[in-house]
């Protein structure tokens, strides 16, 4: 390679079926998208639902609990680190073919933008529920925040205050749970003092 931008524009690509069919690119795009997703999802639900895969999970959520059962946990972090890169490489591979162009930069912000289709996602879907459930919600929150992100740039917004919408929409997110839960709480205690003084009274 030797340089930090790659011009893709006379390299086939992914996308060049499109106008075949009377598609636009943007169509094109967009069929290519959501087949690559469904076939990342169900990949991963699968791999999930392996004795490896719940391991893998298992080491994300105790890995003291994991190692003490006899798994190495090393292995089980270098395959998550495997995977998750392959899903980088596969996500930069699209969009360059996308774009038209490879550039170093042009995932640069992408953990952000992650944390807040994570987050979103939770706050819409909940923070508990099937591995499936939070896989659909992950994709959910992404669309809801590129959404969110186009109606930004539709209304002429400069780049500093898309990053700091970007935060603003994080904090928002982690910080409606918090407010529901202690909302829950404080009625559960209000009922509970009331049941408390109807029985004394």
């Amino acid at each position: 390679m030797g340089k930090s931008n790659i011009p893709l524009l006379q390299t086939e690509s992914l996308y060049d079926w499109g106008p075949m069919v009377g598609l636009t690119v943007s169509q094109s795009t967009l069929v290519v998208g959501v087949i690559a997703v469904a076939i990342v999802i169900a990949l991963l639900y699968w791999f999930f639902g392996t004795e490896l895969g719940n391991a893998l999970r298992a080491t994300g959520n105790n890995e003291q609990m994991v190692r003490a059962v006899g798994v190495n946990t090393d292995y089980t972090k270098l395959l998550g680190l495997v995977i998750s890169n392959a899903l980088i490489a596969l996500s930069g591979a699209m969009v360059g073919q996308s774009v038209g162009y490879g550039d170093v930069k042009i995932g640069m912000g992408a953990i952000v933008m992650g944390l807040a289709s994570i987050v979103i996602g939770e706050v819409i879907f909940g923070r508990y529920g099937s591995f499936l459930k939070r896989l659909i919600a992950i994709i959910v929150g992404s669309i809801i925040y590129r959404i969110i992100i186009a109606i930004v740039i539709q209304l002429g917004l400069s780049t500093d205050d898309l990053k700091l919408l970007t935060a603003f929409i994080v904090a928002l997110a982690l910080t409606i749970p918090v407010l529901m839960a202690n909302r829950k709480q404080t009625a559960n205690y209000k009922k509970l003092t009331k049941e408390v003084d109807e029985k004394n009274a």
